[in-house]
Parts: structure tokens; sequence; C-alpha cells
């Protein structure tokens, strides 16, 4: 059975190829801007100029702004100046500022010459701001009302200025453009009095941002303090706009996606799985790979190291694998945990102490389980089921001893690092799984013979 979007979309492309262009119209002006831009994203270049064309024009732009960048390029190219004047007008600003920054040079000229002048302005404004701050994510079209407004004027200034405006249920109040209140759209609607001042009735306590605040501050806030949107002022206090939750929600995805493929040891990119070609793949892989066999370099050398040691008791060859990969687990643990916390701002540098000691206790306690269960495994399996004469006493309390400080180390090790990038302005996602393992892998190695040594006559 087809689920409701294939139906509709199967729907829409057999209207489309009957030329029932106005029942495709009809239906489509009942559609979410977010649907008509994947159903246009299934069109070929020359069927999606044509169903963009049946859009009306507020709707058009809506449904542009979700689209994929190729697709909006795509249609620039075959707009008329004044379809592309028509988008532009009905586009907020931050939405304009997106496009902009995704486009080729050609065509950020040919949208800036058919911006009107006060968005182009705005543009400008918006693209001068450092990349990954709030002054790059904010839009300038927000509600501004006057401490000495009346209710019954403020709510008339809404009337007559809010369908220009990215929201309207937050008001902000400002004096000679620096903020010092704000008022939501509710508060306004149940006042009594519509003589009231807005002095009277505002909020004089608000929480803002700076325009070169880094973005994920911003969301930081958004979570916590649950806003629909959040003033931006710039470095003299004054209000210069406002970034909103959906912008937000867009750089928490960004951000989330980004530290994922640093994580799992990719080269961060702009563009979906789906849309990089085999190439462009390789390109952003292959530099970690490299880095990370050569650095496996030194665990070979640490086994040819001691190489006599492990032709005397060749027993515990079979166990290096399990030593390593535990390890290796361990660290990944433990930086994940610690990432995702400074990620979503639970910890900062100067907890480093806490949170070593935290984890040493956790690997204290992982450790001694681990070490008891493979104990008793390595005598009855290895020992006894497979009869392996090798696997002594000793030997397995040389593996299980080991094993208690391979885990202690790379959970110190894992919760460690991030903190340390931090510091020093990294990344803290790049001392995720594949560098822990790394770095673990060496350690293991030389705590697992530094212990062979001293409890096995080698």
């Amino acid at each position: 059975m087809l689920d409701q979007n294939t139906f509709v979309e199967q729907t829409l492309l057999r209207l489309l190829d009957q030329k029932k262009y106005h029942s495709l119209r009809d239906i489509l002006a009942t559609m979410n801007p977010s649907d008509i831009a994947y159903l246009l994203e299934e069109l070929d270049e020359r069927r999606l100029p044509l169903v963009f064309r049946l859009l009306p024009k507020e709707l058009a732009a809506e449904a542009f702004v979700e689209m994929d960048s190729d697709q909006q390029e795509l249609l620039i190219r075959g707009f008329s100046d004044t379809e592309l004047k028509e988008v532009l007008d009905e586009m907020f600003v931050d939405d304009a500022v997106d496009i902009v920054e995704e486009m080729p040079a050609n065509v950020v000229k040919r949208i800036l010459a058919q911006a009107d002048p006060d968005m182009r302005k705005q543009i400008n404004e918006i693209l001068r701001y450092p990349e990954d701050s709030a002054g790059s994510i904010m839009t300038t079209e927000y509600v501004s009302l006057r401490p000495d407004m009346t209710v019954g004027e403020a709510i008339l200034r809404i009337r007559r200025t809010g369908v220009d405006k990215e929201t309207i249920y937050t008001c902000y109040v400002t004096q000679d453009r620096h903020l010092i209140g704000m008022v939501s759209v509710k508060d306004l609607l149940l006042c009594s009095n519509d003589d009231t001042p807005i002095r009277e009735i505002m909020e004089e306590n608000v929480i803002s941002v700076s325009t070169h605040d880094d973005q994920e501050q911003v969301v930081q806030m958004f979570s916590k303090y649950n806003f629909l949107a959040l003033p931006v002022t710039d470095a003299e206090g004054r209000m210069v706009g406002i970034v909103t939750f959906d912008d937000a929600m867009d750089v928490m995805e960004d951000e989330a996606t980004e530290d994922m493929e640093v994580m799992a040891a990719m080269l961060p990119s702009d563009k979906p799985y789906a849309k990089e070609g085999v190439f462009e793949l390789v390109k952003r892989r292959i530099p970690w790979l490299l880095m990370l066999m050569l650095s496996a370099t030194f665990t070979g050398l640490i086994i040819t190291h001691f190489e006599n040691a492990l032709a005397v008791c060749t027993a515990l060859t079979a166990f290096i694998p399990m030593l390593m990969g535990t390890g290796g687990n361990s660290g990944s643990q433990a930086s994940v945990a610690v990432i995702r916390s400074i990620s979503l701002g639970e910890v900062e540098s100067k907890d480093l102490p806490w949170i070593v000691w935290k984890e040493i206790r956790v690997a204290v306690l992982c450790g001694v389980i681990l070490a008891v269960c493979n104990f008793v495994k390595m005598l009855l399996v290895d020992r006894l089921l497979m009869n392996n004469p090798d696997i002594t006493v000793t030997v397995a309390l040389v593996v299980c001893v080991t094993l208690v400080f391979v885990v202690l180390a790379a959970k110190t090790i894992g919760a460690s690092l991030p903190i340390v990038a931090k510091k020093i302005g990294l990344d803290p996602a790049v001392m995720a799984s594949p560098f822990i393992t790394t770095i673990v892998d060496a350690l293991s190695l030389l705590i697992y013979f530094a212990v062979a040594s001293a409890m096995l006559p080698l």
C-alpha cells in the first residue's frame, strides 16, 4: 500500500503529464512549502520551472527557500528579472542571505541587482558578520516598539508592519535603537486598558546575544530558555536583529551533523550524502584514514620490540586484540559522553578534575567487572573447554590485571582529551573514537607487556 506522500506525489505527476494545470495548482495551493519543495526536487529540469510558475507568489517564495541549492540555482537561471524580483520580494532577509551564500558569484550579482535597495543593504550588512556568528544567522525584520507608545498604538503598529516581519509574537522595545525591554502579543491583547504605556507592561530584563557570539552559544540559549526568538545587539548595545527558532534549529542540525562527521574521522561537508559524488567522499575521508593508518605504525613497533617476550609465552598473543578493542571502546565511551556534554554546555574546561575523578571511579568498577568475567572465561573456556594448557592461572591474571589498567587509562584519556581540545581552541569532536582508539591501542600494548614482564619470567 502506498503511503500518503507517495500517493499525492504520483497524483500530482499524473496531473502534470495530463496537462491539467488548474487542478495541479489547486492542490499545490493547499500543501505545505516543505512538501512542495520535496516534490519539486523530484522533477527534471524541463518540468521544474513549469510547476514552480503555477504556485502563488507567497507560496512560491516559501517553497523556494526550502529547496536544495542546486534546484534554486537552476530556477534562478531560468527566471526572468521580473520573476526573480517577485520571489525576492516575498522572501525574508535571512532566507535571502542563506541563498546568496550558496550561489556562485554570477548568480549572486543577479540576485542583488533584482533585490530592492533596502533588502540589498540588509543582505550586505549580514554578510559582513563572521561565519558561524549570531550576526550571520539573524534577520533584521522584527517588530520594534517605543516605550512611550500605548498598548493600542502598539497593536496598530503590529497590524501595519507585521506582514513584513518574520515573527510578531515577541516585540522589542527600543529607545535610540538600544534594547530596553520586550513585550509579547499576548501581553498586549490581554491588557485591559489600551491607553496603558508599553513601559508599564514590558519586561526589562531581556536576554540577548552579541553579533559576534558563536552560533552554538545561541542554540544553547534557545534550548535553555525555550525562546521563540532571541534579540541580537552590536558592540554598543544597539539592537540590530533577531535569531528565530527555525534558524536555531537549522544551526543545531548542521552542528550535530558536523560533529558526527568529525567524530567518525571525516572532514565536514555542506552537502547531504545523497548529493556527494564518489570522489568528493574519498577526498573527505582519505586524510584521516591516512593519518590513522600511519599512526598505527607505533602499534607495530611496540609488538616488534616485544616479539621475544611473545615467543617465550605465545599465549599472550591471542589476547592482544581483546585488550586493544576493550581499551578503544572504553575510551570512546568516555570521549563521546564528554563531547556531548560540552556541546550541550553541561561541562566546561574548569570541570576537568571533577570529570577525570568521576571517570576514574567508573573505570575501576568497569575494569574489575570485566576482569572477573574474563578470568572465569579464560579458565573455563580457553583452558578447559578448548584444552589449551598454555592458559595458566598466572597468564589469566596478567591479562585481567592488564584489562583493569587499560580501561582505567582509556577512560581517563577519553574524558580528558576533548576538554583539552576545547581549552586550546580545537573542536572537541576531533578527539573521538578513531583518534582515541589509536592512542589507546599503543598504550594498551605498553601496559600489557609491562604487566607481563613483571608477573611472568619473560
